[in-house]
């Protein structure tokens, strides 16, 4: 049996903390998820959803960034746009979560 990949990509705040749960439901249902924060900085995450990025770290999931602010702040994977690409091509779904 497959398992499915899935990436999902935030590029609005509003939507990031959403999607990182979501990330989490997928993994539950034995999925490997990531999600992945784009073009914007988001303020520090509050200690529920740092609890639910290590519970999807734990399933073999991740949650990256392309800012470097948000690698720092809230401790999430780096990623350039060009490895994004390449993560990508490894995915069987591409979810753009919450654009405007």
């Amino acid at each position: 049996m497959e398992y499915k990949k899935v990436c999902l990509m935030y590029r609005h705040k509003d939507y990031a903390i959403d999607g990182i749960r979501s990330a989490l439901g997928l993994a539950v249902e034995n999925m490997y998820a990531y999600g992945v924060v784009m073009d914007t900085e988001i303020p520090k995450l509050d200690e529920l959803t740092q609890e639910s990025i290590e519970m999807l770290r734990d399933m073999e999931g991740e949650v990256y960034s392309t800012v470097p602010a948000n690698v720092e702040t809230n401790g999430f994977e780096p990623l350039t746009i060009e490895e994004l690409g390449e993560k990508l091509r490894e995915m069987t779904h591409i979810i753009p979560y919450g654009i405007k």
